[in-house]
């Protein structure tokens, strides 16, 4: 018997409202408001987001705003992603749900079946990358340069980047799904000590970062990844996928969250020890 989840795509938003989205999920699940949900979803602009825990100074915001680019800390950790022609996914599911492993990387393992399968459907040949533990401990400030445990690679190449978090027992991850990457854009997205460095970094990260253009020469239309990615995440969670439909008051929710936090300077431009620091005048 399939598990009952809720399913809703609600197309190409702002950065401050699709952050606010995925946590008004995680509350609303939270206490009891909704089942297990996936949403699918785009975005109205290029968006660079950055990881709860990431200083904004490696962010060339001169280049941001060239680009006419929006720019957004996410609830989740990890490094920077540009999310630009892609699908974006999230979900929310009780951390007591009986198939949610309490382990991370394990949990990843699980829920990532469905992004396992909605790459076979594109005719994909995605795989599960499980690195090598390296002594080298550089963290890097740009996502799909290193592939974590559980995320997906083809012919070695990192081809989606997930985040996840857990938070009032809801277990929330999201991820970037691209259907081609602006390795230009994305580079000139960051400060580097040198356009030397800059070059170097960016010959590295084509070595080990890919897209499905890359991989099956075509272009895919927003729709397309959407009816591949819903009918992987059935076939790969065991779920079976009913629309939701918001209330106005709901609506009304996510509006607000994004004003009071997501489109704040103060959440974006500044860590949690940061903001802390301000808030005291130190």
């Amino acid at each position: 018997m399939q598990t009952e989840w809720a399913f809703i795509d609600t197309g190409h938003l702002s950065a401050a409202v699709n952050m606010a989205f995925d946590e008004c999920l995680l509350n609303w699940h939270s206490q009891g408001n909704i089942p297990p949900t996936l949403r699918f979803y785009g975005w109205n602009k290029p968006t660079l987001s950055i990881g709860y825990f990431q200083r904004a100074k490696t962010i060339n915001f001169d280049a941001v705003k060239k680009y006419d680019c929006e720019f957004v800390r996410r609830l989740t950790g990890g490094s920077a992603v540009l999310h630009d022609d892609e699908l974006t996914y999230s979900l929310v599911i009780s951390e007591r749900d009986p198939g949610i492993p309490k382990s991370v990387t394990k949990a990843y393992y699980v829920l990532s079946q469905g992004i396992l399968e909605g790459y076979r459907n594109l005719g994909v040949p995605a795989e599960f990358a499980i690195p090598e533990r390296e002594i080298d401990q550089e963290r890097s400030a740009i996502c799909f340069e290193k592939p974590s445990f559980y995320e997906m690679i083809v012919d070695g190449k990192k081809i989606c980047g997930n985040a996840q978090t857990r938070k009032s027992g809801v277990l929330m991850q999201h991820g970037s799904l691209p259907m081609s990457l602006d390795t230009d854009m994305l580079f000139d997205l960051f400060a580097f000590s040198s356009d030397e460095m800059r070059k170097r970094r960016k010959e590295k990260f084509a070595a080990k970062a890919t897209s499905i253009k890359d991989v099956i020469n075509k272009t895919l239309t927003y729709e397309t990844m959407v009816a591949a990615f819903k009918k992987g995440f059935e076939i790969g969670l065991g779920i079976h996928l009913s629309p939701l439909t918001l209330t106005d008051d709901q609506w009304e929710e996510i509006q607000k969250l994004a004003q009071s936090k997501y489109a704040t300077d103060l959440w974006n431009y500044y860590t949690t020890k940061e903001r802390e620091t301000i808030g005291t005048g130190n």
